[in-house]
């Protein structure tokens, strides 16, 4: 009886929910194999969803990873139409979580860790996410998930520039940083873009000289921006966070 069960969810998919600010990411996955990404503000969700479960109609379970605290009506739909696991303290984690503040730990770093857990059990792993902030998390061959650090992200730190300056302009990230600016924008530009670069070099060099075979993936919306700039030999792999969801969904609805 197991054994059919175990069959029967093999067949059925699962659907990703990651709540941003503004925006709901959500993917569809049939175990572990990524199929298909879809975008939606926070008001569209119900009728995104609908719109995706009639495409697949083979989605049985989903999980929920949000940092926005109101997301009664989204909980709703996925409770109503499908199995829903809620990423929160409670979850079980594939992975050894030694951070002192659990309870602060963001979700969108658990499923990074989670992801790496899957993939690179035995191995030590940084992962960086460049997204609206830089976020570096590490994992050591005894799959512990140690901490790291987070760090403001490209664009908000043009923001910074001109928002705490009387006059400083704000800059479009757009473009080539040289060296050297020979403007006030092209100096802004090199500071932000060449200074991210000088960072994550840097942290990952440390990273390398204290942890032996050390694996780097680096994730987020700035990754392919920044993985042809960076030194490093670095894995970029834009569904990381994604992976990282499905796998803890995948664990819990086995438990």
């Amino acid at each position: 009886m197991l054994l059919y069960i175990s069959r029967q969810n093999d067949f059925y998919m699962n659907l990703i929910v990651d709540v941003g600010n503004s925006l709901v990411k959500i993917a569809v996955f049939q175990r572990y194999k990524h199929l298909k990404t879809f975008w939606a503000s926070l008001e569209e969700f119900p009728k995104k969803f609908q719109e995706i479960k009639k495409e697949y109609p083979e989605i049985r379970f989903s999980i929920l990873a949000s940092v926005v605290k109101d997301t009664f009506h989204i909980e709703k739909v996925l409770k109503n139409e499908t199995q829903l696991f809620v990423l929160d303290e409670k979850i079980d984690l594939p992975f050894t979580n030694k951070y002192a503040t659990p309870n602060t730990l963001g979700k969108d770093r658990i499923a990074l860790v989670a992801a790496g857990a899957k993939q690179f059990k035995e191995n030590n792993l940084l992962v960086i996410d460049a997204g609206t902030c830089i976020t570096f998390d590490f994992k050591n061959d005894q799959n512990e998930y140690l901490g790291g650090a987070i760090s403001p992200g490209i664009e908000m730190r043009f923001k910074a520039l001109h928002n705490f300056t009387d006059n400083l302009p704000f800059v479009e990230f757009v473009g080539e940083a040289h060296l050297i600016g020979d403007s006030t924008h092209s100096s802004i530009l090199s500071g932000v873009v060449n200074g991210v670069v000088a960072e994550i070099d840097g942290l990952v060099d440390r990273y390398k000289t204290e942890n032996k075979y050390l694996t780097v993936i680096l994730t987020g919306g700035n990754a392919q921006f920044l993985l042809k700039r960076v030194k490093n030999s670095i894995f970029a792999n834009p569904n990381f966070l994604l992976e990282g969801l499905n796998y803890i969904l995948e664990s819990n609805k086995t438990q």
